[in-house]
């Protein structure tokens, strides 16, 4: 066997590079608070009177967390401590001192926060802590749904697909699973409220579950046209600003589809959580058969405020700064258009020009002979 140089071991590397897992968990450092969460689950933390010195509750916490951003089964996180560098320094976890959790021991601190019900606590903690950073929920929200995939075979012990889970049809595609329903601050993006329900629940039943009542404008896609009241009733101040039917039987309403266009620009915020949870978090399929199980999962993926809401040197991306600040310019691009085709100024259907927001009116006609 060939023998290793100390160049081989931590630590004594010459050259390196910083992974894209490392700058992830070195954000989540700074962005995460973890002393107010740390607070709220003290007081069920075992203390270690009888039997076995429980592990740091520190550790655990964060090894909960690393589990649910890397998609980690129990035995599988306690296995990448043991391989990652990475991972246990993110975690605390010193081998010189004493061994990684084992797969029970996460297994148990899983169950601990479940018995409690810590997961919606946990999210509201994170929500108080950028209060207080000034990132504070404003009184926008925008909802909307996607489809998380569960294991549709009977080929398990009790021979049955899971009972609280269904089947739904999404274009001509089927799928089997349950919904998971966000309600996200239209200023800052960030998550606020969030509850799962069969695939086969149609989105607009779970709607008044995702607002916290102080809304002045909701925001949704198609399938949540038509709620007035039930938005009203949740949240009396608010104004409906979801997306309307444009196309009919003999012609398209060219006015409601330049709406619907204005309208879509905030509403493409509720999208990046789903994208975090689906392609950054791999949490495509369910892992637990019970979706309350599986609200806690998501939870623990939402509790990941955004960079800039603590102060973190990642800031947004361009397109964010240019969507956040030219959408009052749009509006008003909108409602002047919109001015202009009901005095008659401008015939309809509205040109694609008018459909981009554009306020350049058309060319006056050149006298003959003139260019």
């Amino acid at each position: 066997m060939r023998q290793q140089t100390l160049a081989a071991q931590t630590g004594f590397e010459r050259y390196g590079r910083k992974s894209k897992r490392e700058r992830f968990l070195e954000e989540m450092e700074q962005v995460v608070p973890w002393g107010e969460l740390k607070a709220l689950i003290e007081p069920h933390y075992p203390k270690g009177s009888n039997g076995r010195p429980p592990v740091g509750l520190e550790i655990m916490l964060r090894v909960y967390f690393l589990q649910q951003w890397f998609n980690l089964s129990d035995p599988g996180a306690e296995e990448a401590l043991y391989e990652s560098p990475v991972l246990r320094r993110f975690a605390g976890v010193d081998l010189g001192r004493a061994p990684a959790p084992d797969e029970s021991t996460i297994l148990q601190f899983r169950h601990l926060l479940e018995k409690h019900d810590l997961g919606g606590a946990m999210l509201n903690a994170v929500n108080e802590y950028l209060e207080s950073r000034g990132i504070r929920i404003t009184t926008g929200t925008i909802v909307d749904a996607t489809i998380l995939h569960a294991p549709s075979s009977t080929k398990n012990r009790s021979g049955e697909r899971d009972p609280e889970m269904h089947q739904t049809r999404k274009g001509k595609q089927w799928y089997f699973g349950l919904k998971a329903h966000i309600g996200v601050d239209s200023k800052q993006g960030h998550v606020h409220s969030l509850c799962t329900s069969a695939a086969s629940v149609a989105d607009k039943h779970m709607l008044a579950d995702l607002l916290h009542g102080e809304e002045r404008k909701v925001w949704g896609d198609g399938a949540y046209q038509g709620q007035r009241e039930a938005i009203r009733q949740a949240a009396p101040q608010a104004q409906d600003m979801t997306s309307r039917r444009v196309k009919y039987k003999n012609f398209v309403d060219e006015i409601q589809k330049a709406k619907n266009r204005v309208k879509a620009r905030v509403r493409a915020k509720v999208e990046h959580p789903f994208r975090m949870l689906k392609r950054i978090f791999g949490f495509e399929k369910v892992r637990y058969r019970e979706p309350s199980a599986a609200v806690r999962q998501l939870r623990a993926g939402e509790l990941v405020p955004a960079p800039q809401a603590a102060g973190s040197r990642v800031g947004r991306s361009v397109s964010a700064i240019r969507m956040n600040g030219g959408f009052q310019q749009d509006r008003r691009d909108f409602q002047e258009n919109l001015r202009l085709v009901r005095s008659g100024s401008r015939t309809a259907p509205i040109s694609n020009r008018l459909l981009r927001g554009s306020l350049t009116q058309a060319p006056e006609p050149s006298p003959a002979g003139q260019p």
